[in-house]
């Protein structure tokens, strides 16, 4: 190989190597993030680009009040204008880049724009931002040296009810004990309350408890829980305090069986309510017989008189009072005086002699 090759190639490898290195130290410093304006005011909008960050990871992207880069966000997202915030996925370098509208957070500056992952290993990163306008006050002092630990198991709290037996979002709330083992109070404790189904990581909540624990003493901590509609299965409740996990709970929810018994009362009785109506159009469409529509048979009553009748059955008293028989020698149109005639009237027979009728001789 000639001098120039040589050359050429321990150019390459430096190159490789110093690109090694470089991304060595990038992700050494971890996470970073960027804004094209450092302040602006509310109805604007700004980009806010990253990189260092795991590659295909979804991020939050929340504008939060008193806090700095050096100390995070300690009212956690309860200081955030969470309405505004935006999410973002990182491509497979690890870059992002994400417009993202301007609002005052509900608490005053200093402001900075928070990123932080929403699944899987937890990662944030902040920058200052000024929002025109809006309040600025000094940031609370800080606590000290105040640490906190768990002194007793942690349990949860509560049970379903008819509600939850039906679908509506499970809650339970998780109580312990904790104790201040550093040297100064600790105050207002931001905790994060996180909830993981199965495998999967967990869904982190920011929930702040009211109150001050001071050195060397103790408080009991109660945080509520819950958990999505319809939600069951195995799930893990855990709790974190300054990046630490103190404790982890197991939570078995059961399945909301109401629902299921809901969509199988509906598979039968829409069913048998179509078949009703149907039957029901049927019955109104089809043809009639002919002499229009049959009628059941109709009894009527039958007369005093004619039950008293002698030898008279009860079909024949009931045939007698129908009005339709009437008796063939009664003419109610005729001549009363007429139809008396003819009653008395004797009967002449034109017809031939009877061989029964004896005749009399020599008779004119």
């Amino acid at each position: 190989m000639s001098g120039k090759g040589r050359i050429a190639v321990l150019a390459v490898v430096l190159a490789l190597v110093s690109a090694l290195f470089a991304g060595g130290a990038a992700a050494a410093d971890g996470p970073t993030v960027k804004v094209s304006k450092s302040q602006a005011g509310t109805g604007g909008s700004i980009t806010v680009t990253g990189s260092g960050w795991r590659p295909k990871t979804l991020l939050m992207i929340l504008i939060c009040g008193q806090a700095v880069p050096s100390r995070g966000v300690p009212g956690g997202t309860n200081s955030c204008a969470n309405a505004d915030g935006r999410a973002t996925t990182t491509g497979a370098d690890g870059r992002f880049s994400r417009q993202l509208p301007v609002a005052e957070p509900p608490v005053p500056c200093p402001c900075v724009v928070h990123v932080a992952t929403v699944t899987g290993a937890k990662a944030e990163a902040d920058v200052i931002f000024q929002v025109a306008g809006h309040a600025v006050e000094p940031l609370p002092a800080q606590t000290g040296d105040g640490r906190l630990s768990v002194l007793t198991d942690t349990r949860l709290d509560g049970s379903g009810g008819l509600l939850t037996w039906f679908g509506a979002p499970p809650a339970r709330t998780l109580v312990l004990t904790i104790g201040n083992i550093g040297t100064s109070a600790v105050k207002d404790p931001v905790f994060q309350v996180g909830t993981a189904h199965g495998v999967f990581a967990p869904q982190w909540d920011d929930q702040q408890w009211r109150g001050t624990v001071e050195p060397g003493k103790r408080a009991q901590i109660r945080l509520p829980v819950e958990l999505s509609a319809g939600a069951h299965g195995d799930y893990t409740v855990s709790l974190k305090y300054g990046g630490k996990v103190l404790a982890e709970r197991p939570w078995d929810v059961g399945r909301p069986w109401g629902v299921t018994l809901f969509w199988i009362l509906v598979c039968l009785v829409v069913p048998a309510a179509l078949f009703r109506l149907g039957m029901a159009v049927v019955d109104r469409v089809r043809p009639r017989p002919a002499g229009g529509v049959r009628h059941r048979g109709l009894s009527l009553p039958v007369p005093a008189f004619a039950r008293r009748l002698p030898g008279l059955k009860p079909s024949t008293a009931a045939h007698a009072a129908t009005p339709a028989s009437t008796l063939p020698w009664f003419t109610p149109d005729a001549d009363p005086g007429a139809a008396a005639g003819r009653l008395s009237a004797p009967h002449h027979d034109d017809s031939p002699t009877s061989p029964t009728t004896p005749t009399t001789k020599g008779s004119t």
